[in-house]
């Protein structure tokens, strides 16, 4: 990669988006209400924030430097799936070939930015390894975007050994990568069948254990979900085909859910002339992935059922999804989650999941000082999570 080339691009694109609000090293803002991820509720709330960093939370004093008036603060959204390199091309349809480095770099940039304005101050990118730069940039203040974790590229030959599946894990260790991605299963699209082995799953998932990293995988299947269960994975992506054996094996074991109902499927849907014909995006995927909305609203049904399971929130955000993340929230509470319950799986719980908690994920004193303001109240009115009116991350305002 041509540093000198990238960076100028970098800072041309930097240029062209509104400056965020000048770096205030103690603030306090002040909402109608806050709710702090954790399933607690304060009327006339402030937060006040020093050098980044949350040091109080409770009532006005005398000193309000952000007044939000009658908005609801919350935590900074997380999103812990999603693919922010995705993009359509000049011609209006999904780009899947190689690009130019700085061209792929000012796509994510782009992805980041509306990302961010949508109230998402940590995502989970999973992944390519053109995610590297653009976090590394992020992280240092030359473009504004979410926090990113990613995985630099996943985990998904059948045809790979034991031996060769730890290797390649170390190898993205060493690269950089935050967590390990892996296929266990098919797409939607080839009906969700299994297609790593239990040895292979074990592997992966042990040896990213090993490393110090956590894993994602990707299952539809009930057989490779629970494969994913005994294997000790992280967290389970998708599970559309799930069954109440394969949900009850991955609350057993600790396992985190993520089932991505309300997003993902349904931006290909609304955008398949863009993808059709490209790749594996066929007209029978497409049927497939239409049927699956059904099977997942069967699945989705069975999760809330299923005692002890922890479900997160994320959206495999592709192409034409970067900065609606908030329809899945939205989708789940219409399938009978709650409110609080949804409000907690994109804050605290997605932070547990990601081993951010100690650092961001909700509104307590010590964390950083990722804040989100909305106009309503999502409690009454989940929609609210779309009227993102106030951005802060790090202590920075980014939105306001």
């Amino acid at each position: 990669m041509r540093t000198g080339v990238l960076t100028t691009l970098l800072f041309l694109l930097a240029a062209t988006i509104p400056a965020p609000a000048q770096n205030q090293t103690s603030m306090v803002i002040r909402a109608a209400r806050l709710i702090d991820g954790r399933g607690n509720v304060l009327s006339n709330g402030a937060v006040a924030v020093q050098d980044g960093k949350i040091v109080s939370v409770g009532t006005p004093g005398t000193v309000i430097t952000h007044d939000l008036d009658a908005l609801t603060l919350l935590p900074g959204f997380i999103d812990t799936h999603v693919h922010i390199g995705w993009h359509f091309d000049a011609t209006g349809r999904y780009h899947a070939g190689p690009e130019p480095p700085e061209q792929a770099a000012l796509y994510g940039a782009e992805n980041a930015w509306v990302t961010l304005m949508a109230g998402f101050t940590t995502v989970q990118s999973v992944g390519s390894a053109s995610d590297k730069p653009l976090r590394d940039a992020i992280n240092r203040g030359v473009l504004p975007g979410p926090r990113i974790l990613t995985s630099l590229g996943s985990i998904g030959n059948a045809k790979w050994t034991p031996d060769q599946i730890r290797a390649d894990i170390r190898k993205k260790k060493a690269a950089g990568a935050d967590l390990i991605k892996i296929f266990a299963s098919a797409s939607i699209r080839y009906g969700g069948t299994p297609t790593l082995s239990q040895a292979q799953l074990d592997a992966a998932c042990g040896e990213a254990r090993a490393q110090g990293l956590r894993s994602m995988v990707h299952a539809h299947s009930p057989e490779s979900m629970l494969r994913a269960a005994r294997a000790r994975c992280t967290v389970v992506e998708h599970g559309a085909l799930a069954n109440a054996e394969a949900l009850k094996a991955l609350a057993d074991a600790g396992v985190y859910f993520d089932p991505n109902i309300g997003l993902v499927t349904q931006n290909y849907l609304e955008n398949k002339e863009r993808f059709l014909g490209i790749g594996s995006y066929t007209e029978e995927g497409f049927t497939a992935m239409a049927d699956a909305l059904a099977l997942k609203d069967k699945m989705f049904s069975a999760a809330l059922q299923t005692q002890g399971l922890k479900m997160v929130m994320g959206t495999d955000a592709v192409a034409g999804a970067h900065g609606q993340n908030a329809r899945e929230p939205i989708e789940r509470v219409k399938s009978g989650q709650t409110p609080m319950e949804v409000i907690i799986g994109m804050t605290s719980l997605a932070a547990e999941s990601m081993g951010l908690e100690k650092s961001i994920g909700a509104i307590a004193v010590g964390l950083n000082a990722d804040l989100v303001a909305v106009e309503g109240d999502p409690r009454l009115d989940i929609t609210a999570l779309e009227r993102v009116r106030f951005v802060m991350k790090n202590g920075r305002v980014y939105k306001r």
